[in-house]
């Protein structure tokens, strides 16, 4: 009885955890078709991670791929892998699963430049700035139009409604950001979209609907810098500290008593 009561369980949590596919929030938090996941360092250089269902990639980027669940893993690799690379962007790393009945890739890249990335064709839809202007770090980017030409999308399972996230992780403190909702963990943004939005090349919504390009503001310091100096600073105080308390028993140790003093 209890095997049976704990399968249910852990049916009905696996149910609750996909039921997101659509674009619907689950118990994991959003799921989403289409995912950039750009981490920023203050030179320009970054990590960028895309998950994507192949049908996503086939309409958003005009991708020649297998949209079949059964295609081969070995083949659907090399050619995702062959599509991202290119000399503005490494591929580290291509994995693959299958979610809803819908192939599904996640590809790590290393950017040495941000700039630099629309240079490269699987970017080309999107403008990249980071500039220091008045103080801070100030970071741009905007994504225009995508490869969709119209008509049926290539997995009768997407309706249009699916969600497509651009999320950002920032070096240091966020002077200032204009996604819908606050900060995720204190430096990381989201930009959410539906998919037929995207699909459509409509821009990316921001603060209060305005349609300006996604924006980020961030002091010049970085959080591991600032965080290895405020380290730096803790273990100063600790090492005087631990030198004054030796200092100060050695000095009450028998045998140290000022000359003219009695001890009892």
């Amino acid at each position: 009885m209890r095997l049976r009561l704990r399968a249910a369980l852990l049916t009905a949590l696996m149910a609750a955890a996909t039921s997101g596919c659509n674009g619907r929030n689950s118990v994991l938090g959003p799921q989403y078709e289409y995912e950039e996941d750009l981490t920023l360092s203050l030179d320009g250089s970054a990590t960028l991670v895309v998950n994507a269902s192949i049908p996503a990639l086939v309409a958003l980027r005009g991708f020649s791929l297998d949209t079949n669940p059964r295609a081969r893993a070995d083949l659907l690799g090399a050619h995702v892998r062959e599509a991202y690379t290119s000399p503005y962007a490494e591929v580290t790393r291509v994995a693959q699963w299958t979610r809803s009945g819908r192939r599904f890739v996640g590809v790590r890249l290393r950017i040495p430049k941000i700039e630099l990335l629309p240079k490269a064709a699987a970017f080309s839809w999107a403008t990249y700035d980071l500039h220091a202007a008045d103080g801070q770090h100030v970071f741009v980017q905007n994504v225009g139009a995508s490869a969709f030409k119209g008509g049926a999308l290539e997995s009768p399972m997407l309706d249009g409604n699916e969600l497509v996230a651009f999320r950002l992780h920032l070096p240091s403190r966020i002077a200032f950001q204009n996604t819908e909702g606050p900060p995720q963990r204190g430096n990381i943004l989201v930009w959410e979209q539906p998919l037929a939005d995207r699909l459509h090349g409509r821009s990316v919504p921001t603060l209060h609907g305005a349609v300006q390009p996604m924006e980020a503001r961030m002091e010049t310091q970085s959080i591991l810098y600032r965080t290895l100096y405020l380290f730096g600073i803790t273990f100063v105080a600790v090492a005087v500290t631990f030198v004054v308390v030796i200092w100060w028993v050695l000095r009450r140790r028998p045998g140290t008593d000022a000359p003219g003093e009695s001890r009892l």
